[in-house]
């Protein structure tokens, strides 16, 4: 994206925020749903516009969990780490998809197709253990069970590369 373009996409994010508390991290919060993550020029023009040391904004993005610095995979695969779904097998589950995936959470495959995270909880403990893709739950998951959901998500990638 052109510089000009870049920081006037950046201004307008950031005045919506002006003057108000915490704006800062208002603002993060809205640069990373427009691009997935914080990239590092919109950063740079990020702490122009609010006269904000870069360190700063890296302070706040490497302090908060939820803050991402490189782009993530195109399926977000979550695996719950609440209470039910510790005890019924999410670290098995996790454990599966890092070696399948040959990622940790919070980093994306080299590919760019999924992006790996830790949830606390999804709301599911009844499903117990689950793990979320995109906007699917599955529930009920089995480490023999992580292989072939993940497939389904490369195949119908490779089928849309082929087309």
């Amino acid at each position: 994206m052109e510089k000009a373009a870049l920081e006037q996409e950046v201004r307008q994010i950031a005045d919506s925020w002006k003057g108000k508390d915490g704006n800062l991290i208002m603002v993060l919060h809205q640069i990373q749903n427009r691009y997935g993550y914080v990239p590092r020029n919109v950063s740079l023009v990020l702490s122009e516009i609010l006269n904000v040391p870069l360190a700063r904004i890296y302070e706040v993005i490497t302090f908060y969990h939820f803050f991402r610095l490189t782009p993530p995979g195109k399926h977000t695969v979550s695996v719950c780490m609440g209470t039910a779904c510790y005890l019924k097998g999410g670290p098995e589950l996790l454990g599966e998809l890092e070696h399948l995936l040959c990622v940790k959470p919070g980093e994306s495959t080299k590919d760019g197709q999924f992006y790996l995270e830790v949830v606390r909880c999804l709301g599911c403990c009844g499903l117990a253990p689950v793990v979320k893709i995109g906007d699917k739950v599955y529930g009920g998951v089995k480490k023999k069970d992580i292989s072939g959901i993940i497939a389904h998500y490369s195949k119908e990638a490779e089928a849309k590369a082929a087309a």
